[in-house]
């Protein structure tokens, strides 16, 4: 998800990603996919490999984990960039729709639920356009290639999630705080509480953009990186 910010970058920085447990290339756990243990998870990595203070970028989940690293671990960090993401509980309404699909992806897979999906994490700006069906492809594969259990359990770790507001006024580095203009799973007065609480943050609206804001917007989100 973070392939064109690397591609910008890696001329002139160490650039290190990594996927979350449950997902992606990371083994699947049976637990420890509440946010303070998945914040210990990056945190490790950071002081394993002798990279602090280091230049933080988190998506969403990995937004949730950026706050906590920053507030709890500030040695660890040098700036943060929040992307499509908050502070906040996960609103109630949004429970029983995402139960409903993690129940699916457990039990069927995540083939079933694509469709589903790519609304959430993709603007319509991108989803309609008619040039990049490849692309779109591509994703839906990648979404679908997750293993179904590994994701139900993480998708679970979000839906339960603590809000960590009471955090925001102990973040005391630079951050940049960018939220995608078509993002229905972010809705702007989430990032707008976060810039708020934060000072000296800096809050863009990225244009065009959807939830997976380093993919569809990613000149602004190097620009704001």
């Amino acid at each position: 998800m973070f392939e064109e910010q690397i591609a910008h970058f890696q001329n002139n920085y160490r650039c290190i990603t990594f996927d979350h447990r449950g997902q992606g290339q990371s083994g699947v756990t049976k637990g420890g996919y509440d946010i303070d243990t998945l914040t210990q998870d990056a945190a490790a990595p950071i002081a394993h490999l002798g990279v602090a203070p280091c230049h933080f970028v988190g998506l969403s989940m990995g937004g949730f984990v950026g706050v906590r690293l920053a507030a709890k671990h500030p040695e660890l960090l040098k700036t943060l960039t929040l992307l499509d993401t908050s502070a906040d509980l996960e609103p109630i309404e949004n429970g029983p729709k995402y139960r409903m699909l993690n129940f699916v992806v457990r039990w069927i897979g995540l083939l079933a639920v694509t469709g589903r999906v790519s609304p959430i994490m993709f603007g319509q700006t991108f989803l309609n356009d008619a040039a990049r069906v490849k692309e779109k492809k591509r994703w839906a594969d990648a979404i679908a290639g997750n293993h179904r259990i590994g994701i139900s359990r993480a998708v679970s770790g979000v839906i339960e999630h603590d809000g960590c507001a009471e955090l925001l006024n102990k973040v005391k580095l630079p951050v940049g705080i960018g939220v995608g203009e078509e993002d229905v799973a972010t809705d702007l007065e989430k990032p707008e509480r976060l810039h708020a609480a934060i000072e000296g943050s800096e809050l863009f609206v990225l244009k065009g953009a959807g939830h997976s804001s380093s993919i569809k917007a990613p000149k602004l989100v190097n620009d704001l990186i």
